[in-house]
């Protein structure tokens, strides 16, 4: 059956500290263009990679990967809450799949997302439960990290799994690109931060509100030059669109985790979530980007990419 990719940047700043009306038109047109093609594409089936953000997976046990077969919205940010629409029988398929290749994933019957995932769903098709959706999580923030090959693996794992399945399948891509917002690291967190770190689920709305207050003072103080955060680089990531582009995918294997963090900033890792959807199109054969949308924006700390794929006949 068909497959189709749109990977996308999220940011929570969006609609809180907004750049100027030109690149919001920009990437409104940007958006509008990846809800038309994903009409048009009609999925059956999201599979969706997204990362977290603390606010659903937590230290106190943290795989690389899970699967959810039934997974809530945290709400964060303003993005809805409430369960997603799940296809529970499509999520054991592609466990299954993944498991027989080698690649040791986690599954859940609970699993819990922030905006990394509602956003993007909300942004291409309107609400977390308009398609039916597998949401697998890459870790993407929390140290230690594995190496990206096992990403791309889990990837082509996961797209041999969506061939089997007769639906159209939709690969979402959920994060990136450079940036490096403020996201506590647990070897240099205060103690408090730490026990937030392994188990903050559930927090107080006041709790939650300070939280994402200061990650809009950040964006804010990142536009006007006085964040002490590392800056977005477009060189950076003009290069990972074109490799992913290119579909020669195992050069990637060869970048190491700290270079990722080296040239674009600790949150770059999120860009796991672009590589297995473009690794899991790739198990269906060669594809071809048909649109690509890229800008830095500083007000939203995200160098901010949209990208559709469609996979070639041979």
């Amino acid at each position: 059956m068909p497959v189709a990719l749109c990977a996308m940047s999220h940011s929570p700043l969006m609609g809180r500290n907004d750049p100027e009306q030109e690149v919001i038109d920009a990437v409104d047109a940007a958006f509008d263009h990846a809800r038309r093609f994903v009409a048009d594409f009609a999925p059956d089936l999201i599979v969706i990679f997204a990362p977290d953000h603390y606010n659903g997976v937590f230290y106190d046990l943290l795989p690389p990967f899970c699967i959810g077969a039934a997974a809530q919205s945290v709400g964060d940010y303003g993005t809805e809450a409430g369960p997603l629409d799940v296809d529970r029988d499509a999520a054991y398929a592609v466990a299954r799949e993944v498991l027989d290749s080698g690649i040791d994933v986690a599954f859940s019957e609970r699993m819990h997302v922030d905006h990394g995932f509602a956003q993007a769903l909300q942004l291409l098709v309107g609400s977390i439960t308009a398609v039916p959706t597998v949401p697998i999580f890459i870790n993407s923030v929390a140290e230690p990290l594995g190496p990206v090959s096992r990403v791309r693996l889990l990837g082509e794992a996961v797209g041999r799994a969506a061939a089997k399945l007769d639906k159209r399948v939709l690969f979402v891509g959920s994060g990136g690109l450079s940036h490096d917002p403020p996201v506590p690291q647990f070897a240099t967190a205060p103690e408090e931060v730490r026990e937030r770190l392994i188990d903050g689920r559930n927090p107080s709305a006041a709790e939650r509100d300070a939280r994402e207050q200061r990650v809009i003072t950040a964006g804010r103080d990142f536009a006007a030059g006085t964040a002490a955060i590392q800056p977005l680089n477009p060189e950076w990531d003009r290069h990972l669109l074109d490799v992913l582009a290119s579909g020669d995918l195992e050069q990637i294997d060869a970048w190491t985790n700290d270079w990722f963090v080296e040239q674009a900033g600790h949150s770059s890792h999120e860009v796991r979530t672009w590589i297995a959807a473009y690794a899991a199109m790739s198990a269906a054969g060669k594809y071809r980007v048909t649109s690509t949308f890229y800008r830095e924006i500083h007000e939203w700390i995200a160098g901010f990419g949209i990208v559709t794929a469609v996979a070639v006949d041979e």
